[in-house]
């Protein structure tokens, strides 16, 4: 029977989370320098989006096979896409040119945004920078519709030129590369009367061009730059892991060459000089986006602050908890109770101290963990390799499909193999998203004692963990540990059929655990009792749970949802009346999932890496762990409390995908990644 259920589109959601970022760039609340950060992540994940997300829709529009969309619905989104981007442009260039432009220069830095405005005490330094620091970089090509075609790299700049001949007025276009390597984007110039100024090192380059082309008359010049399909795929249903490994070394290669899913160029540029290098570059009208007249704002999160007097506020220090002082071993306190950690809240020092005295306990015999995403020169790979140099057995599984880690998922599984770490490659037909790890502890004679389970939402990564809100669960429990050890057997394909007691594992058990408890709660509610449900997440677009959740709202059952990215649910519909919808954007990027059942009064917890997503509810291995500990069960409860009443940065995702801030200026202010490190802080 068909459902009169509705869901939003997956991409337009996505781009209503973005359009949420957008916002804070606008917000005069938050320090400046933070504001054109946020515009700088905007521009780079709309770059992210095009390069993976539309590029896919453009494969199926031209002919490729999808299971989830025809070819005309695929140019119908990419057309609906482009609408949206559009109009969040607008939004773009009035934030930067009426907020960003006009609070610098309140703070006496001055951004010049084209030659028309650079004062003329700045001509002479510009001049000689274009000719000392910059001409000698500049590799000027010509562009013709009849000769060998100029290949253009994926997202870097490019600066095109019309001129004509003072000889003869014919017409010519040349093409060249901005040298980003080699000179800095931002121009610093003479400070004067109390004022610091910058330029785009492109419009010094369009200030001085003619310098370049001596006999022609400079017509005008545009910047321009291409985006390149960068999905990687790869045979992991029939290739062996070796095989995998050589696929996906070459095909990283190509990243650079992939079909064009963008052509992105200021929109100022008349049609007859667009429409030549359309013909130039066999760009496809339907790949076309117009920008404004400064493109891959991404680099303004290097833009340098030359106001000694403008500083950025501090910002929150991770903690390190009281309870594992220099004098508490964390293997010891773990033995004794399960231990809760906030990231960034609280420091990820204490996972590597966790590593490191594995590495130096005698008793412990194994150390497994998966590897998603790493940091470059990572400290957790150094200590694992450490453990394999003082005899442990080190079994490292490596997830090589995680998309743009590709390389260095490939290089530090190269690097522990090396040191003696057992490899264990991606599985045939699965992404392996769990972020977990185990250290096993034997007696002399073999019996296993007490060892040690950990299971987190965020990745095995030092630098994300100082930027992304993940929590992560420390557990010497034996069920919980016994749990671990069948998964990690699973991916070491000893068990084919595991049996978790407590652990929910996608493509095992989870999907049941879910269902049963969304029925209890429903159940619940047709007995006159309470039905509560609280899910946090990053991204909610499976429809069968989605038609699980509104069928819950149906019922009576109150739920909360914070979601902070994709979200496919529809609130304020008669069949999801009693389903609220929040995202919150902040400083951290908030990155756990936490999910909360009322279960009559018995209040279950849950933490773990998978989103409500169909690739991860069928297509990946996820683990997902109860918080047993009653008192760690109540940070959580407080954490999502926290997080339901922040009034500051928290908004309501409408029936319109709209984001509707929450802001009450007559209830006591919230801000939700601030309270919870404070509400932290005290408990500490």
């Amino acid at each position: 029977m068909e459902s009169n259920y509705r869901y939003f589109n997956r991409d337009i959601s996505w781009l209503s989370f973005n359009h949420r970022v957008l916002m804070e760039a606008a917000d005069d609340s938050v320090a400046l320098y933070d504001r054109i950060n946020f515009m700088a992540i905007y521009s780079s994940n709309l770059e992210e989006f095009y390069k993976v997300r539309v590029a896919e829709h453009k494969a199926v529009a031209r002919g490729g096979y999808s299971e989830e969309e025809t070819p005309e619905e695929a140019h119908e989104l990419i057309g609906e896409i482009a609408g949206e981007v559009n109009r969040q442009l607008e939004d773009r260039i009035r934030i930067f040119q009426d907020c960003i432009l006009s609070d610098l220069k309140r703070n006496r830095i001055v951004f010049y945004q084209g030659k028309q405005e650079v004062e003329e005490r700045h001509y002479e330094f510009v001049t000689n920078y274009f000719r000392e620091e910059i001409f000698p970089y500049l590799q000027p090509v010509p562009v013709s519709r009849t000769r060998v075609k100029v290949f253009l790299r994926a997202d870097r700049l490019y600066l095109c030129t019309r001129l004509r001949r003072k000889d003869n007025g014919v017409t010519e276009y040349y093409i060249m590369k901005l040298p980003h390597s080699k000179v800095p984007r931002f121009v610093e110039l003479p400070q004067t009367d109390g004022y610091y100024y910058i330029m785009y090192m492109e419009d010094i380059i369009k200030m001085n061009i003619g310098l370049m082309f001596p006999g022609y008359e400079v017509d005008s010049s545009y910047c321009c730059k291409i985006s390149r399909d960068a999905d990687i795929m790869v045979d992991d249903e029939s290739a062996s892991a070796e095989v995998m490994v050589e696929q996906l070394k070459k095909k990283v290669k190509k990243r650079k060459i992939g079909a064009v899913c963008r052509f992105v160029y200021d929109r100022h540029m008349p049609e007859d000089f667009l429409q030549y290098l359309m013909d130039s570059f066999d760009i496809h009208p339907d790949d076309l986006m117009p920008g404004d007249k400064h493109l891959n704002l991404e680099d303004l999160a290097k833009l340098p602050n030359p106001n000694p007097e403008l500083v950025r506020p501090e910002r929150l220090q991770p903690m390190t908890l009281n309870c594992l002082n220099k004098k508490q071993s964390i293997l010891s306190y773990v033995s004794k109770r399960d231990l809760l950690i906030h990231y960034p809240y609280y420091s990820f020092d204490h996972f590597i101290h966790f590593l490191y005295e594995a590495v130096h306990d005698p008793s412990v015999s194994e150390i497994m963990i998966t590897q998603y995403r790493v940091a470059p020169n990572s400290e957790v790979i150094n200590t694992l390799i450490a453990a394999a140099q003082n005899g442990k057995k080190v079994m490292v599984f490596v997830e090589l499909k995680a998309r743009f880690d590709e390389e260095n998922n490939l290089a530090t599984a190269e690097m522990m193999q090396k040191s003696g770490i057992h490899i264990i490659y991606s599985m045939k037909g699965l992404k392996v998203h769990a972020k977990v790890a185990l250290v096993l502890r034997k007696f002399k004679d073999g019996r296993y004692k007490k060892s040690f389970a950990y299971i987190s939402t965020g990745n095995f990564n030092e630098k994300t963990a100082n930027l992304y809100a993940d929590t992560a669960l420390f557990t010497s429990n034996p069920e919980m540990v016994r749990d671990l050890h069948q998964l990690f057997q699973v991916l070491r394909k000893e068990v084919t059929e595991p049996v978790f007691r407590h652990l929910m594992v996608a493509r095992f058990n989870l999907l049941p655990f879910l269902h049963e408890y969304l029925e209890y709660e429903k159940r619940e509610v047709a007995a006159g009792r309470i039905g509560r449900i609280v899910l946090k997440m990053n991204a909610l677009q499976d429809p069968a749970m989605i038609d699980e959740l509104y069928r819950a709202s149906e019922a009576g059952v109150q739920i909360d949802l914070i979601v902070r990215g994709i979200c496919c649910l529809i609130p304020n519909q008669p069949y999801s009346r009693n389903i609220r919808v929040t995202r919150i954007v902040d400083g951290f990027l908030e990155h756990a999932r936490v999910w909360y059942f009322y279960h009559g009064g018995k209040e279950l917890v849950y933490i773990g890496s998978p989103d409500w997503m169909r690739r991860n509810l069928y297509r990946r291995i996820e683990a997902v762990a109860p918080v047993l500990d009653n008192d760690l069960k109540q940070q959580v409860l407080d954490m999502l409390r926290i997080q339901l009443a922040d009034n500051q940065k928290a908004a309501w995702v409408d029936e319109n995908l709209r984001n509707v801030l929450k802001r009450d200026d007559e209830v006591e202010p919230v801000r939700a990644q601030l309270d919870f490190y404070k509400y932290l802080k005290n408990r500490n």
